[in-house]
Formats: structure tokens, C-alpha cells, sequence
């Protein structure tokens, strides 16, 4: 039996330099915990944890334990009295131990089994599946992002997504994060996220990135956030700065929900206003996609003389926009449907088209980068960050926010030494 554990240990992870020297079925408390006992191979020298060389032996320090990757619903602990040997150029020091990162009491093969069941479930259903503590999670995940960003290549990134998302409660600054994406065709993953929206965190999230990689970019793609514009414009000139399709529309469905709820206010109780009822989703959705009875209230709607009417054909109308293929016919569009806008009366449609015609040059930029860069990665990034958060119940800390959203869209490289257990 004690040949056979130590064959399949040595099989799964074998050090070199060490050797299992005795295994044992404990049950203390009423519970079964695996000892496993390590001891140094007597020909070899233990090696200086900063340079790794060879050292001579000083002396050795208490017994400690190491919890390692369950063995058939059974936690085994690795028991080792380390050596402290004396570099000749570090001085005396504990020797490297290659099961263990620091002074963590988990394996390294444990905590990148922990990391990767944590992209899976929760930390905290991850910890009671497998019989630990939300901290030793917490830990497992911190380690494997910190091994993985300090590894990550960012080399051949062209094309990036800017954004914000609200996280947590309240409406304060420090409820937004920053969000930069590598939205490349063959590449789509989270580069650098920060706390709040401002100016400087987006000149820290780019200095992060480092020169060579600003200077390489082709295509950035943001919405009308002024510091965003400002902060792009400063730091990456070269790039072609194309504005998310996504959030014109969402401005567009913002002006005509304004027009409709101020409408329903002034007609209250008049016949009309029965036409209004029960209409707010359908007017938001896109045309196309209304079907049946609620696609012949729409039409009666944008044929009567109400103002939610007219609202919602003028942004029915802009959708004609996103269809050219030439940037010069699409401006002349642009022009056109913003005059009809300013003419309507309606000041939220109006106010759409000042901030419209304001960034037109930016606007266009989508014609000229079309076909290279799909705005629409950047708001299917940020839904995953959503499930993140919303699967972990909200992260009272912002360094466990960061973690988390590394962990699961950084694509990050793994330790290959963890691999085999997961």
C-alpha cells in the first residue's frame, strides 16, 4: 500500500531533490486526513530560495504542513521540516521548496486546482466543496493572477475597447471602474480595469499598458465620455477613434423615452393618451423585431400627430444610417437627419443631434474602421463582467473586484506544473 500511494504521488508530482518517505491514514477528530512525509534526498544540497544554487546546510526548522489536491474525498498534508543553508551570496536562508510559494500553507498544485474550479463556482461554493475557507480561495485566485499578469504578453494588440461599469451600490465615484478590452479578431480579453472614470485613470490604465503598446494601436474604440475623448485624443493620436454604435442607440432610446413619459404627463386622461399606454418596451426595441398587433400600434402611432410618434420615427430612422458602406454618403445622411431632428420640436431628439453633429468626425470614423474592429465585443466584455459580479453577490473590496475579473476574462497564462490537476 505505502508503494503504491508513493508511486502514484511521484507520478503526479515528483520533485526533484526529494523523496516520500512514509504515508499515513490519520483520523484526528473524527475526520481522515492523508500524512505524507517528505524528506531530502541525501545526495543533493538544498537550494537558496532567491538565486538557486546549491548551498551548504545550516540547520533545519520545525516540522510544517501543506494541504495538497484531495485524494478521493480525503485531504492529504505534506509534512517537511524545511533546511536553512548559507549562500555564499544571499547569507543564510530557508531552502527552496519547489511545492510551496512563500509561506503559504497550500501546495501550488492546490492552489491553481482552487483557481481553476473558482471560474466555475463561486469562492465561496469552490471553499465548501472542497472543504477549505473562503480566504484559502481568495489567496489561491490572488496567486494565480499575479503569476499570470506577471507572465501575459501584450505584444500585437491593435485594436482596444474603453468603458465604464457600475459596480456595487450608490451612485458615489468610486462605485464606476474603468474597463480596457483587446477587442482583436483573434484575441478578446480584459487588459487593465481601475477605480473611477476620470481623466487619470485612463492616462494609469494606458501607462500600464506601456508605450509600445499605445504607440501600436490602430483602432480605439469608447463612448462620448468626455474624459475618455480627451485622454485618447492626448495619448494615442495615430489610432483611428471609433464611438460605440451601442450607446448612440442607447441615447437615441433615452430622448424618445423622455418625449413619451413628458407626453403622457400632459395628456393624462385624454383619449389620446390610451394610444401611450402600455407602449415604453415596444418603442425601445428596434422596428424590425416588433411583431403582430404591437407592430400595427406602432405604425398608428408614428401616423398620428402625438410627439412620441414623430420621436420614434426619427430614431427608427437613424438606423438607416448604420447601413452605408461609403463614409461620404453617410455623413451627408448625418447632416440631413440632424436638421430634421433640430426642426421636430422635441428637445431630447434635439439635444441628440447637437451631441451628434459635436462628434461627427468621430461618428464617421465607424465607416472607415469597418470591417476591422466589432464594437459590440465591448458591451459582451462587460455583460461577462456583470455575471461576475452578480454570481459572486457583490465583492466588498475593490482588490477582490480586480482579481476576479482577471481570473476570468484576462486569458491569463497558467502554470504548466498545475496543469494535470484540473
Amino acid at each position: 500500500m505505502q508503494l503504491e500511494v508513493k508511486t502514484i504521488l511521484n507520478r503526479i508530482q515528483h520533485f526533484v531533490g526529494f523523496v516520500y518517505q512514509d504515508v499515513r491514514l490519520r483520523a484526528p477528530g473524527g475526520q481522515l486526513r492523508l500524512e505524507v512525509r517528505i524528506e531530502p534526498h541525501r545526495g543533493l544540497r538544498g537550494q537558496c530560495s532567491e538565486c538557486r544554487q546549491p548551498a551548504p546546510g545550516y540547520d533545519r526548522l520545525p516540522e510544517r504542513s501543506w494541504l495538497f489536491v484531495p485524494l478521493w474525498g480525503i485531504k492529504p498534508h505534506l509534512l517537511y521540516a524545511p533546511r536553512r543553508g548559507e549562500c555564499p551570496k544571499h547569507g543564510v536562508g530557508v531552502e527552496h521548496i519547489p511545492w510551496s510559494e512563500g509561506k503559504r500553507p497550500i501546495t501550488t498544485a492546490m492552489m491553481g486546482f482552487l483557481a481553476r474550479w473558482a471560474r466555475h463556482l463561486s469562492w465561496r461554493q469552490t471553499a465548501r466543496a472542497f472543504q477549505t475557507s473562503w480566504e484559502a480561495v481568495y489567496r489561491s485566485v490572488a496567486w494565480f493572477v499575479h503569476w499570470g499578469l506577471a507572465r501575459r504578453q501584450l505584444e500585437g494588440i491593435e485594436a482596444i475597447g474603453i468603458d465604464e461599469i457600475h459596480w456595487g451600490r450608490g451612485k458615489r465615484a468610486d462605485q464606476f471602474l474603468t474597463v480596457i478590452y483587446q477587442i482583436d479578431r483573434h484575441c478578446r480579453r480584459l487588459l487593465w480595469v481601475g477605480r473611477r472614470r476620470t481623466r487619470a485613470t485612463l492616462r494609469r490604465g494606458l501607462a500600464a499598458l506601456g508605450p509600445a503598446v499605445v504607440r501600436g494601436l490602430r483602432f480605439v474604440c469608447s463612448d462620448l465620455w468626455r474624459a475618455y475623448l480627451t485622454v485618447i485624443a492626448l495619448r494615442a493620436p495615430q489610432a483611428l477613434h471609433v464611438l460605440d454604435r451601442f450607446h448612440i442607440t442607447l441615447h437615441l432610446n433615452q430622448a424618445v423615452d423622455q418625449v413619451r413619459r413628458a407626453e403622457s404627463g400632459r395628456r393624462r386622461g385624454r383619449p389620446m393618451a390610451e394610444k401611450l399606454k402600455r407602449m415604453r418596451w415596444k418603442l425601445l426595441r428596434r422596428g424590425s423585431r416588433v411583431r403582430g398587433r404591437a407592430k400595427q400600434r406602432l405604425y398608428g402611432l408614428g401616423c398620428s400627430k402625438l410627439a412620441t410618434g414623430r420621436a420614434w420615427m426619427l430614431k427608427e430612422t437613424f438606423q438607416d444610417f448604420w447601413r452605408y458602406r461609403s463614409w461620404t454618403w453617410a455623413a451627408a445622411f448625418l447632416d440631413v437627419w440632424c436638421t430634421r431632428a433640430l426642426r421636430s420640436r422635441l428637445e431630447p431628439m434635439k439635444k441628440v443631434a447637437r451631441m451628434l453633429r459635436a462628434h461627427e468626425e468621430l461618428l464617421l470614423n465607424w465607416f472607415r474602421a469597418k470591417g476591422e474592429i466589432s464594437a459590440g465585443a465591448v458591451e459582451g466584455l462587460n455583460n461577462k463582467i456583470r455575471v461576475v459580479t452578480r454570481r459572486s453577490y457583490g465583492f466588498r473590496t475593490f482588490e477582490a473586484m480586480e482579481i476576479a475579473l482577471y481570473h476570468t476574462l484576462g486569458r491569463l497564462p497558467e502554470p504548466e506544473s498545475t496543469h494535470r490537476f484540473c
